[in-house]
């Protein structure tokens, strides 16, 4: 297991090193998150996710189904532009190990193509006006076992993930990722490498259709954009506690720490590693209602007068769970306190036992 440990992380910073010197920003859209309770609770539940939703915040948390399980989420941004949707399946294979398998999707639909708008004489045809799509997708593979350690469990993602832009350009990229819980009593502890290898997205530029572009707006984008991009590797660390009171109320809180290997706006920053707080909470009652709240996302951000100031993001929820069936619901960037704005997202978790 030493050994296991000790090759994983060595391959993990080498590659974060090597990704200094490359395009570092790509596949934002797997950063945002899934599951409603998950997300009211701002991200933070690396080590306490037990559910079909592990096979993206950990892995190894699958390991901790009792039953088949289906996922389903949708939300919106940007005053309903751009939708965003995620499924999900995880299932036991026995007693030790589990396997998920999850597609994300993020798309801005029925955008305006206007280059081809003046005709060859000069004159403006509307009929020649056609709508595209730009979307992301990420098609996610999932495997987790219980270690021969009491309460250490092992987790890996493999992923593909295909992006489009019309008929202009598009990508596939492929990358991993790995997890590891451990759980002592009424704690635990998580930790989850992302892109461990870093994921490589290669384009293909369709020169023709990019040409229409370039002689749409004269003297602008007159150069093909870069066809590879990196995603270099991150980290999220947590640690989890439960309380049960009286039998009837439950309460769950979880602190996290995400850390990038490049410097960003986070409040901890230098050259070669950041990092950002998040913590989360739960109130159940009976099993059947919960309340969440949590916050992350602190940045350091520069106001027009030059001054900095702390943004954070913070996040409230409710859930509702009966036999089997697990509506959720999570209102994200209240009091806007970052750059972004409202975002409502539901997601509903259905047990297998429901379809016997």
């Amino acid at each position: 297991m030493k050994k296991v440990v000790f090759i994983v992380w060595s391959l993990f910073v080498v590659t974060a090193l090597e990704a200094q010197a490359v395009r570092k920003y790509s596949n934002e859209f797997l950063n945002i998150g899934v599951d409603a309770a998950s997300l009211a609770m701002g991200n933070a539940v690396v080590a306490s996710s037990k559910d079909v939703n592990s096979g993206y915040w950990n892995p190894a948390g699958l390991v901790h189904l009792e039953d088949n399980q289906l996922a389903l989420m949708h939300a919106s941004y940007f005053a309903n532009i751009a939708l965003y949707d995620y499924a999900a399946f995880a299932k036991k294979l026995d007693d030790r190990s589990a396997l998920g398998i999850s597609l994300i999707r993020f798309g801005v639909d029925d955008i305006l193509n206007t280059t081809q708008l003046i005709d060859a004489n000069g004159n403006i045809d509307y009929n020649r006006i056609s709508l595209f799509s730009t979307a992301d997708y990420a098609l996610t593979a999932s495997y987790a076992r219980e270690l021969p350690v009491q309460g250490l469990n092992l987790g890996a993602n493999a992923k593909v993930v295909r992006r489009i832009i019309g008929d202009f350009a598009s990508s596939w990229g492929f990358g991993l990722d790995f997890g590891l819980q451990y759980s002592s009593g009424d704690w635990d502890f998580g930790l989850m490498a992302r892109d461990i290898t870093t994921t490589v997205n290669t384009w293909a530029i369709d020169e023709e259709q990019f040409a229409t572009i370039r002689d749409a707006v004269e003297g602008q984008n007159q150069e093909l954009p870069e066809t590879l991009e990196v995603t270099i590797p991150k980290l999220q660390m947590g640690i989890a506690r439960s309380w049960l009171i009286r039998y009837d109320y439950s309460i769950k809180a979880e602190v996290d720490l995400l850390m990038r290997f490049t410097q960003t706006n986070d409040i901890i920053s230098s050259p070669g590693l950041s990092a950002s707080p998040a913590a989360g909470f739960e109130v159940g009652y009976t099993g059947i209602v919960f309340l969440r709240a949590g916050i992350g996302n602190f940045q350091d951000i520069t106001q027009l007068d030059g001054s900095n100031r702390i943004g954070f993001q913070p996040n409230i929820g409710v859930g509702f769970q009966y036999k089997g069936i697990h509506i959720d619901y999570a209102l994200t960037d209240i009091g806007d306190q970052s750059a972004a704005v409202y975002s409502n997202i539901f997601s509903l978790k259905l047990d297998w036992e429901l379809f016997r």
